[in-house]
């Protein structure tokens, strides 16, 4: 239930209306949706306010900021770590929703320049008919991400394998910031077009992950890439995590995929075991053919394969899915050869039927914010070093180990997903599962024609609380073990870890920035 709002916030929700719109300015039971994520609820804010141009944040945000009423930023709505719940009653939530033009494809300097509220889908859309694309272009999420949530939150998927993350594909960003301007960053910042992000310190990086604690994002500008039309796609199965791990390792080193990832058993659902079929296995025979430098060399690898079997396959503990993209057959067919070279030393190849669904539909609509059996659900991750990531998996063994007995009586269950970041790093992502009802979060997101086929839940408070506490012993775990987040939002520890000297330059950038710390309001812990 909404609490009553006083006299001076229904005079600022008067003068946004006249700002943006009476039709763009949603409170009492209107808010419920928007003011949730995946995960949960805070705060219920006293308004949505949504702008439909950077004049209009700026005047919103101005005028927020005279009634000292937080402003908390909102993207695409796909968030799971609270990064646009509100911490306290007294804020709007500013959803950048409707900015969604792409303002310039300028061809001659390979660049893009966007309004926040583009998702990923639509620009792929866009450049896609001019044959262009960006170097990291969007997570799995894509039709609902949009490009200024992800600048916000960083992200890694599709192009992270040859591009790295999110944040490594901006060259300028304008952004609305706690005292009411409109900073500029990268050589735009000297009025110069935005086609170099370095130009002394590097601003643009300061807002990127920020969680909307600093500004919100106006517009945004990233350099395009022509798109390789040759690709192919491969999968292999491990039997062990040792195995997996070093395998994906020795591939990011030699940078050869455009996008890899990896699940296990539990997300896999079966996925192997169906692949491993007549046509399926066909298909990956004659990939193999046509793909090696020569005759003995594909006959080798289709017996590596005829010796692990379709059953071991199927029951196969992880497997991992890469897509590598050539400007033409001869260099995508050639990674692909190499990678086979890898990863024959760590598992075994399988039909490649995954990655191929996905290099065809990359995008898919946000089905899995809830189970495969309705269930409701949560991920969280932590980015470790090789070094640690072995010591990190048995802790983790040892950790549901001993939590199985209460998880299993809980109807709890996790499953994992696997990418590596860059050379360096290995993302872990624990996905948590639990039977509960839906919220209004869901019916928001997910066709009703879906929502009809799965099963409902009456609401678990129990399960819930024990998720809740799983999910923070969780992060305390990856802590242990020198873990960084992507999403930091409000979930993961950020001023809290942070060294003394680095904390306070990080508070005297806020403070710069939102001198009444109003401008998501706990956000990375500020």
């Amino acid at each position: 239930m909404n609490a009553p709002i006083a006299h001076d916030a229904m005079a600022l929700i008067a003068s946004l209306a006249e700002i943006v719109g009476g039709e763009n300015v949603l409170t009492g039971e209107a808010i419920t949706p928007w003011a949730q994520d995946v995960y949960r609820t805070l705060e219920t804010p006293h308004a949505v306010v949504r702008p439909g141009s950077a004049g209009e944040v700026q005047r919103v945000v101005q005028a927020a900021l005279a009634a000292d009423m937080a402003i908390v930023p909102r993207g695409g709505g796909a968030s799971y770590t609270d990064g646009y719940l509100p911490t306290r009653a007294r804020s709007i939530l500013l959803d950048t929703g409707r900015m969604t033009a792409i303002k310039e494809i300028n061809e001659l300097n390979a660049t893009v320049t966007v309004e926040p509220g583009v998702t990923w889908a639509s620009l792929r859309e866009a450049l896609a008919a001019k044959g262009w694309r960006t170097p990291f272009w969007g997570p799995f999420s894509g039709f609902a991400a949009t490009i200024g949530g992800t600048a916000s939150q960083n992200a890694i998927s599709h192009g992270s394998g040859a591009h790295g993350i999110s944040a490594q594909s901006f060259l300028s960003m304008q952004v609305v910031t706690g005292t009411g301007d409109i900073i500029s960053t990268g050589s735009a910042a000297i009025g110069s077009e935005p086609t170099n992000r370095h130009h002394g310190p590097d601003l643009t990086g300061l807002f990127t992950g920020d969680a909307g604690a600093l500004g919100v994002k106006v517009s945004l500008t990233l350099p395009l890439l022509r798109v390789k039309t040759a690709f192919q796609t491969a999968s292999f199965s491990f039997p062990d995590f040792a195995s997996l791990h070093q395998g994906m390792r020795a591939a990011a080193i030699e940078q050869l995929d455009d996008s890899q990832f990896a699940l296990d058993t539990a997300l896999s659902q079966g996925q192997i075991a169906r692949q491993s079929n007549a046509s399926s296995l066909f298909s990956m025979g004659l990939s193999v053919l046509r793909s090696s430098p020569s005759l003995p060399a594909a006959l080798a690898q289709l017996l590596r394969m005829a010796t692990a079997g379709t059953k071991a396959i199927g029951a196969a503990a992880y497997a991992c899915h890469f897509i590598l993209e050539g400007v033409d057959d001869f260099e995508a067919k050639a990674k692909l050869n190499r990678l086979r070279t890898i990863m024959a030393a760590f598992g075994v190849e399988i039909p490649n039927s995954v990655p191929a669904v996905v290099r065809g539909m990359p995008f898919a609509p946000l089905f899995n914010v809830l189970g495969p059996a309705g269930e409701r659900w949560v991920p969280l991750h932590g980015v470790l070093s090789h070094t640690a990531t072995p010591g990190f998996y048995k802790a983790l063994k040892a950790f549901f180990a001993a939590r199985a007995d209460e998880m299993k009586r809980l109807g709890v269950w996790s499953g994992g997903m696997f990418e590596t970041v860059g050379p360096s790093g290995f993302l872990y992502e624990i996905a948590l599962y639990w039977p509960d009802a839906r919220t209004a979060y869901h019916e928001s997101v997910i066709p009703p024609e879906y929502l009809a086929t799965l099963p409902t839940y009456a609401e678990n408070l129990e399960a819930r609380s024990y998720v809740h506490q799983l999910k923070a012993d969780l992060i305390a775990l990856y802590a242990e073990y020198g873990a960084t987040h992507f999403q930091l939002g409000k979930a993961y520890p950020y001023a809290s870890a942070l060294q003394p000297e680095a904390l306070a330059l990080v508070r005297s950038l806020k403070s710069a920035l939102d001198p009444k710390g109003l401008m998501n309001p706990g956000a990375l812990g500020l």
